[in-house]
C-alpha cells in the first residue's frame, strides 16, 4: 500500500518549509551540533564529561540546594562589607572604570559621591571619579549584589542576610523604587535627598525591628512569594507584601515614632520592588558557598555593568568571562523607546543564577504586563531553563507546574551544548546619566560568555582533588566574618 510519506526535518528549517509549501507532512526538529559545531567547543564538553566533573557539580549544587538565606540585621556598608572604605565604590557587574562606564552607572557614581559629601556638586563628583581617587570594584567581588547601576558607597545602610548552612553573608542596599532613583542612575537632589532619609530615619527603625524579629527566614519568604504570583526580580508584590507582614509587629514595638514608623510603612507598602533587595542577597549568599569548587561547571555569578555582561563559574573562581551587554526587548514608558534604553544592567540576574526571577516566569504569568510578551512565552521560557540546569529546588515549587522544584544550578555545558542562553527579565535605564527608569523587558546574556568559561574549564588540569572541600569553603567564611 502506498501511503503519503510523512517527513522529520532535522536542522535548518529551509527544507522543511519547502517541503511544506509542496504540501507535504513535516515534523521540524530544531536541532544545531553541540557548541555550533565549533571543534574547540566540542572537544572541551567531551573533556568535561569525566567523574571529576560531575562529582565538584554534585557538591556545589547540594550546597546551594542546602542554603538557608535570613535577614538577620542591617548595618552601614563601610562597617559591614568586606573591603570597604571611604573612598570605595561597589557597582554592578564585572570590573569596570570610570572611562568605560555607561550612562546609568556614571550617574550612580556621581550621586553616591554627592551622597557621601566626597563632591558638592555634578562637575566635582565627575572630576573625583575620573581622578583615580575612587576606587571601583564589583559587589560580587565583596560578598554584596545591586539592582541596576548597583552602586554602594561607605555610609549607606545595607541589609544583613545570612546562609544559615554555612555562615556566609551577603549585603543589598534599600531598594528606592522605580522612577528617579539612584540605581537607574538619577541624582537629582530629590534622589539625595530619599537617601538621606533612608539613612537617618527608615534604616534606624527598620534595623531595630529586624533585631526584634531574631531573623527572617527569607528562603521561607521567596517560596510562599512564588506560590502567590511572584518570580522574586521584576514582580515583587506577594515578597514586598510578606515582608510587611512579618516586620509589622517589631516596627510597632519598636522604639521610633509613630511618625516615623508611618512613613516607614508608606515607604515599603508604596514600593512593590522592596523585596528585590532581600531576594537577591537572599540568592547571593546560597550561591557563594556553591563557588571555588574546582572542576565545577556550576554558574554562580551573572551581572552586567551596562557595559559588559559577565559571568563567573565555580571551578574557574574568581576569574570573570564577559561579553557585550545586550540590548533589552520590553515595554517602554510614554515617551521612551529602544534609543532611549542603555543595554542590560545591574546584579539582579544573580536571581536567575540562583533559580528563580526569569526562570520562574511560567509561574508569574501577570509579570509579562511589567515586561512585555505572552503568559504562554513565559511558560515556555521557564520550561526551556530546565534543559539548562543541574537540579530543580525542592524549595521553591511552582503551581503553574504542578509543584514541580524551580529549575537552578545553570550548568556551563549545557548552555554550550544546547545554544539556548539563560532568560533574564529586568528593568531599562535611560543611556543618559540622571534620567532613570524608561521600561522594562526580557534579555539573554551574550553566548560569548559562556563558550569562554567552557573553554576555560576545559584547559585546566582534572586530576582529582585531594584537599577537603568542607574545609575550605569554612576557612573562607571564617575569614570573611572577620
Amino acid at each position: 500500500m502506498i501511503t503519503e510519506p510523512r517527513i522529520i526535518n532535522i536542522g535548518a528549517p529551509l527544507f522543511a518549509d519547502a517541503l511544506a509549501a509542496q504540501g507535504a507532512t513535516v515534523l521540524h526538529v530544531d536541532w544545531q551540533p553541540p557548541g555550533g559545531g565549533d571543534a574547540g567547543l566540542v572537544a572541551a564538553l567531551a573533556k568535561l564529561e569525566r567523574p571529576e566533573v560531575e562529582a565538584a557539580n554534585q557538591a556545589a549544587i547540594e550546597r546551594l540546594l542546602a542554603a538557608r538565606p535570613v535577614l538577620i540585621g542591617m548595618g552601614i556598608a563601610g562597617e559591614v562589607i568586606p573591603g570597604m572604605t571611604s573612598t570605595t565604590v561597589l557597582h554592578a557587574g564585572p570590573p569596570i572604570q570610570w572611562a568605560q562606564m555607561s550612562g546609568p552607572l556614571r550617574g550612580a557614581v556621581i550621586g553616591g559621591l554627592l551622597y557621601e559629601g566626597l563632591a558638592q556638586s555634578e562637575e566635582e563628583a565627575a572630576a573625583l571619579a575620573a581622578s583615580g581617587e575612587i576606587h571601583f570594584a564589583p559587589c560580587h567581588e565583596h560578598s554584596a549584589v545591586g539592582p541596576m547601576a548597583g552602586v554602594v558607597t561607605a555610609s549607606m545602610p545595607v541589609f544583613i542576610v545570612e546562609n544559615r548552612a554555612a555562615d556566609n553573608r551577603a549585603y543589598a542596599t534599600v531598594n528606592e523604587g522605580l522612577g528617579k532613583v539612584l540605581r537607574y542612575g538619577a541624582y537629582a537632589p530629590e534622589v539625595i535627598e530619599r537617601l538621606r532619609w533612608i539613612g537617618a530615619s527608615f534604616y534606624p527603625a527598620l534595623r531595630e525591628a529586624i533585631e526584634r524579629s531574631g531573623g527572617i527566614d527569607l528562603q521561607a519568604l521567596i517560596a510562599q512569594a512564588l506560590h502567590m504570583g511572584d518570580e522574586c526580580h521584576n514582580r515583587n508584590r506577594a515578597g514586598t507584601s510578606l515582608f510587611i507582614r512579618a516586620i509589622t509587629p517589631h516596627l510597632l514595638a519598636g522604639s521610633a515614632d509613630r511618625a516615623t514608623v508611618a512613613q516607614a510603612f508608606a515607604f515599603i507598602s508604596g514600593n512593590d520592588h522592596f523585596f528585590l533587595n532581600l531576594s537577591m542577597p537572599a540568592m547571593k549568599c546560597s550561591l557563594d558557598v556553591a563557588h571555588n569548587i574546582p572542576h565545577s561547571t556550576l554558574v554562580t555569578t551573572m551581572a552586567r555593568n551596562g557595559t559588559e555582561f559577565g559571568i563567573r563559574v565555580s571551578g574557574t573562581g574568581d576569574r570573570w568571562f564577559t561579553g557585550p551587554a545586550q540590548q533589552i526587548r520590553g515595554l517602554f514608558f510614554p515617551g521612551y523607546s529602544e534609543a532611549d534604553a542603555n543595554p542590560d544592567i545591574g546584579d539582579s540576574a544573580i536571581t536567575e543564577t540562583g533559580g528563580i526571577g526569569g526562570f520562574c516566569m511560567g509561574n508569574a504569568p501577570a509579570i509579562v504586563g511589567f515586561v512585555g510578551g505572552t503568559a504562554a512565552d513565559a511558560l515556555r521560557y521557564t520550561l526551556s531553563m530546565y534543559d539548562l540546569t543541574l537540579a530543580e529546588n525542592p524549595a521553591f515549587t511552582l503551581p503553574a507546574l504542578n509543584f514541580r522544584g524551580a529549575p537552578t544550578g545553570i550548568d556551563v555545558r549545557r548552555v554550550v551544548e544546547s545554544g539556548v542562553l539563560p532568560i533574564i527579565n529586568t528593568g531599562i535605564a535611560h543611556r543618559e546619566p540622571g534620567v532613570g527608569m524608561v521600561g522594562a523587558g526580557l534579555v539573554h546574556p551574550p553566548r560569548a560568555c559562556f563558550e569562554q568559561a567552557l573553554l576555560a574549564l576545559g584547559a585546566e588540569n582534572l586530576e582529582p582533588r585531594t584537599q577537603n572541600l568542607e574545609e575550605e569553603q569554612r576557612t573562607k567564611n571564617r575569614a570573611q566574618s572577620t
